[in-house]
């Protein structure tokens, strides 16, 4: 029953929307944008005037999180978004990505790197890589914007959002290893100079509690806990996908209406591999096997739009991303490779001791590996022999 609340979400992006909005047209091509019918969502209110001073707002700062920033950027359009898109990239982002990136966002501004450089508390995380997301109070220079939402490169929205310009900074959703605490990858902020120098300021006087960027933000916004409810979003704007929710019953109730998903930690959608022949994604090897069942129906998701609605822009550039995973090359059957998109023709090399590992955790493919005339030949060897 779950699941299917889950199945149902995913096909439904918003509620105003009655065609799937994942979905390209024949000439694999993005369909026109269309204005969000929010009379026919609630009546009594009046639909917003877009504005072009506001603006979701996201970072990379390299070439692997490009993929994670290409399907984000996809996931706003398609549910119709009114507000400009903004990226932040660093010049670690090669021209290509660049590129790739321009065809998804309005507007492309190269950032510097700010690094916390404080490993040792970065290894209480097990996150090492955090330091770098320093990077991400460069957004408060975007001051040509008067109103922004940041959004980690690591989420995807399912639901038209622009209600979140309704808030005013600094809103965000309360952080679930710590709830007197927010979570930085979705907050409300308005872009100002003396802002980004003061935090600057916060950074170099006292530092980040956490080595990143999340434990600068709430010393610097300090009260965010108790000052002004109303700044509190709900979690449905910022659900974290690989927990499991002990309250159960409000978790059946509430999570059919997700708006934003968060795939936090080092693993992420586009380490998985797809099978393009089921069109399924697989768990990661890597990955903890008790990871809820929702998890996988989020990844589905993400990898259905990045089929869908990326991987088709990339194609028609000839050549993708040079990545930083091994065996990096800069044409498309190489980066696709990394992506670990595989059919018939070119399944994924499974190692004999990986193959046997996942028949022990009952992650069998029936229509690959494990199909029956290859269990057939294996037989037939055996007895032979």
């Amino acid at each position: 029953m779950m699941l299917g609340w889950f199945v149902l979400l995913l096909r439904r992006a918003t509620c105003c929307i009655k065609s799937n909005p994942f979905q390209i047209n024949k000439q694999g091509t993005l369909p026109p944008l269309q204005s969000t019918s929010h009379q026919e969502c609630n009546p009594e209110k009046s639909p917003p005037i877009p504005s072009d001073k506001e603006a979701f707002v996201t970072l990379v700062t390299n070439d692997s999180y490009s993929f994670g920033a290409l399907v984000l950027g996809q996931s706003l359009r398609a549910v119709h978004t009114t507000r400009k898109l903004a990226i932040m990239i660093t010049p670690l982002v090669s021209d290509n990505v660049r590129e790739q990136l321009s065809k998804v966002y309005d507007d492309v501004h190269t950032v510097d790197v700010v690094d916390s450089g404080d490993t040792e508390k970065l290894a209480l995380l097990s996150r090492p890589e955090l330091g770098i997301t320093f990077t991400k109070l460069h957004c408060w220079r975007l001051t040509n914007y008067t109103k922004a939402v940041f959004l980690d490169a690591d989420t995807m929205v399912l639901r038209n959002v622009d209600d979140l310009f309704d808030k005013e900074e600094l809103s965000a959703v309360p952080d679930i290893g710590w709830p007197d605490c927010f979570n930085s990858g979705v907050f409300v902020f308005r872009p100002s100079e003396d802002t980004y120098q003061a935090l600057l300021q916060c950074a170099t006087n006292t530092g980040s509690f956490d080595g990143g960027d999340q434990g600068l933000l709430n010393t610097f916004f300090s009260d965010w806990g108790t000052k002004d409810i109303s700044r509190h979003l709900s979690f449905l704007y910022n659900m974290t996908s690989t927990i499991h929710y002990s309250y159960l019953p409000a978790f059946n109730r509430f999570g059919g209406d997700v708006k934003i998903v968060h795939f936090i930690g080092p693993i992420k959608p586009w380490h998985h591999q797809y099978d393009s022949r089921s069109g399924t994604v697989k768990p990661h090897p890597n990955q903890d096997s008790t990871l809820p069942p929702h998890h996988m129906d989020f990844l589905q998701a993400w990898w259905d739009v990045f089929m869908n609605r990326v991987k088709p822009l990339l194609e028609g550039q000839g050549q993708l991303l040079s990545g930083d995973h091994p065996g990096d090359t800069q044409d498309l059957t190489g980066q696709l490779a990394q992506l670990q998109v595989y059919g018939v023709e070119s399944p994924a090399h499974v190692s004999s001791e990986d193959h046997r590992r996942a028949w022990e955790r009952g992650e069998i493919d029936f229509t690959g590996l494990d199909r029956f005339e290859n269990i057939q030949k294996k037989l037939d060897a055996q007895i032979k022999s």
